[in-house]
């Protein structure tokens, strides 16, 4: 099989070389006004940040996401990509989002000038099964008048595994971007002119995963990455295995236990359970 020229942006490494440098700064600005729609009053400028956030005291788990900035309003922006799927994801997001919020305070800033916190994700699982939409964004409104009263906090998620289009039904640029994250690693360069049209930003993004512009040194690592990646879901695989078979194993013995109770007959209750005679009489 021959190798693609274009590697994954969901890859932790290219995510960040192309959406998290100064080089590419106006890519990820325009993915942002993109993803939010923000034809008018656009992010025009960004001021990156420092994407962990230390704990108070050391024994507390230290929290890293993939890029934080700033707009000119000081405004903060959080943009995570989440390959494997994660219990408490969502709780996960409202506290990187909630603890951004109140770090502002750490820098003297008064209550009324603390800025809106803004978490974006790109999962490549499905996050909500129930909502068909793609991408949703989450923001905290009034139930029964639907006003946004309490405007510092939002929530986006763009969930891969629900984008089906293919590259000739692409028609805004939010799809060119989730097709883009989703199916970069298996374009071709001669479909590239169909699928990004005239919008010179996005060829770029492309044009940072051309494989053949890194160094063997950026590769290793990017393989590297991979490679612990692949390795990690195999080890969450495994245990999910064995979690299974323990509770099937817990199961047989529960109904040998209420089979025992009514005085069924030890034969009877092995051939239902699968177990032994021997494992029977033993309970």
């Amino acid at each position: 099989m021959s190798i693609g020229k274009f590697l994954s942006p969901k890859n932790d490494l290219a995510f960040k070389r192309i959406f998290g440098t100064e080089k590419n700064k106006d890519i990820l600005i325009h993915f942002l006004n993109d993803i939010f729609g923000r034809t008018t009053n656009p992010i025009e400028h960004v001021t990156f940040l420092k994407t962990s956030q230390e704990p108070e005291i050391a024994a507390q788990r230290v929290s890293i996401v993939d890029v934080m900035c700033e707009d000119l309003e000081g405004n903060k922006f959080i943009i995570e990509m989440q390959v494997d799927s994660e219990k408490g994801f969502e709780q996960r997001a409202q506290y990187y989002a909630a603890k951004t919020y109140i770090e502002q305070r750490a820098k003297g800033i008064e209550f009324h000038d603390l800025k809106e916190v803004t978490f974006l994700a790109i999962t490549e699982f499905s996050l909500f099964p129930d909502k068909k939409e793609y991408l949703s964004h989450h923001q905290m409104l009034d139930i029964n008048t639907h006003e946004r009263n309490l405007k510092d906090f939002s929530f986006s998620f763009l969930e891969l595994a629900k984008f089906k289009k293919s590259k000739k039904e692409l028609m805004t640029v939010t799809e060119k971007w989730a097709y883009f994250f989703k199916n970069a690693a298996k374009t071709d360069e001669k479909d590239l002119d169909d699928i990004i049209g005239d919008d010179l930003i996005i060829k770029r993004a492309y044009e940072e995963l051309d494989r053949f512009s890194w160094t063997p040194e950026e590769l290793r690592t990017y393989d590297s990455i991979d490679m612990k990646q692949a390795a990690d879901k195999a080890v969450n695989e495994m245990a999910f295995d064995k979690g299974m078979e323990k509770g099937k194993s817990e199961e047989k013995y529960n109904i040998a236990h209420a089979m025992r109770a009514e005085s069924i007959a030890v034969e009877v209750i092995a051939k239902t359970t699968g177990l032994t005679v021997e494992e029977i009489k033993n309970l």
